[in-house]
């Protein structure tokens, strides 16, 4: 259900009929936009009879049914689009925002090297991994707390906002005191206790679409982090698992433009996992920026030959920089 507010309702209106709704059980998300204020009211659907008295307060202008599921992460519960900010980067706002670095975190020189191939061809965020999840329990699983502090450091000495995955509703904790954005990857995009372990962060997430999941269960992942009080969440198409064999996984770029027109909240291609292969991930970025992607998030290497992990569909420097000089061509002519 959403509330909307009259265009001249006062702050103590739209603070009486919060209160109003918590006295009832339910949890108000307010939506504070230039013209109006939409309040956004979740809770056991069962009891939703007593929220009909709320057309009758003062500063209600009328109230609105969300019939979708996901009801914070619907465009109707929030008045334009949600913009993210880490440091002084923007995600989803006007600039395009690229997020780069090696699958695992392997070494200080090998992370610090990366951080500064990635802040001079132009990317805002530097990621890594420190927990890397693995089909084998004989694959390098990551160099856990000790690459966190690696990542730490780095982000400080270069000066880019860092991102890596975190797998452990314990662990959510330790992760975001080292870092400025938790990732939830696509093995955990249906984990409960951890989607609900990081929207009680204060950190933003970026949530990755699941090999075979639906654009409806990918939103429905997100209400839970919604509903838990993180606002702060991105979503990310990395590709889903077809019959195709030539790639890794099948990049739905079709689920951009979805997902545009469903929800507020901004949305990411990884075209590295969905590829697999390099060669591929440079075209499959153009297109991002193309279908109207927010940004980014791809794997860059300085040695992709030697990485611990996945350096097939690891971008070498010089075509690091060959991507970046692209989309920001293309990304000035379609964004701007």
């Amino acid at each position: 259900m959403i509330i909307v507010m009259k265009n001249q309702a006062t702050e103590k209106q739209i603070e009486e009929v919060i209160r109003w709704i918590e006295s009832l059980g339910f949890t108000a998300h307010p939506s504070r936009g230039v013209e109006c204020t939409l309040i956004g009211v979740i809770g056991d659907e069962r009891e939703k009879e007593g929220l009909k008295q709320a057309q009758f307060l003062e500063g209600v202008e009328k109230m609105i049914p969300i019939l979708k599921p996901y009801k914070l992460a619907s465009r109707e519960s929030h008045q334009g689009n949600t913009v993210i900010s880490v440091g002084t980067v923007k995600i989803g706002g006007p600039d395009f925002v690229v997020m780069a670095g090696p699958c695992a975190v392997e070494s200080e020189e090998q992370l610090l090297e990366s951080a500064y191939i990635a802040k001079k061809g132009g990317a805002q965020i530097l990621r890594g991994g420190a927990y890397k999840p693995r089909t084998s329990p004989y694959s390098f699983q990551g160099m856990e707390e000790e690459g966190l502090k690696l990542l730490d450091q780095v982000r400080t000495r270069v000066g880019l906002p860092t991102i890596t995955e975190v797998i452990n509703p314990a662990d959510v904790d330790l992760v975001e005191s080292y870092v400025d954005i938790l990732q939830i990857g696509a093995r955990n995009v249906q984990n409960f206790p951890l989607l609900k372990a990081v929207g009680h962060s204060r950190k933003p997430v970026l949530l990755k679409r699941g090999m075979m999941t639906t654009i409806e269960e990918l939103l429905m992942s997100a209400e839970y982090i919604l509903a838990a009080g993180n606002p702060n969440v991105m979503l990310c198409e990395r590709g889903i698992r077809t019959f195709e064999t030539a790639t890794r996984n099948t990049l739905d770029i079709s689920a951009v433009p979805v997902l545009k027109s469903l929800t507020h909240l901004p949305v990411i291609v990884d075209p590295s996992h969905a590829a697999g292969q390099w060669k591929y991930v440079i075209p499959l970025s153009r297109a991002a920026v193309a279908v109207g992607a927010d940004g980014l998030l791809v794997e860059m290497h300085p040695k992709p030959e030697k990485a611990v992990s996945d350096g097939a569909q690891s971008l070498k420097p010089e075509k690091f920089y060959q991507m970046m000089d692209e989309i920001r061509v293309l990304s000035s002519a379609v964004r701007h």
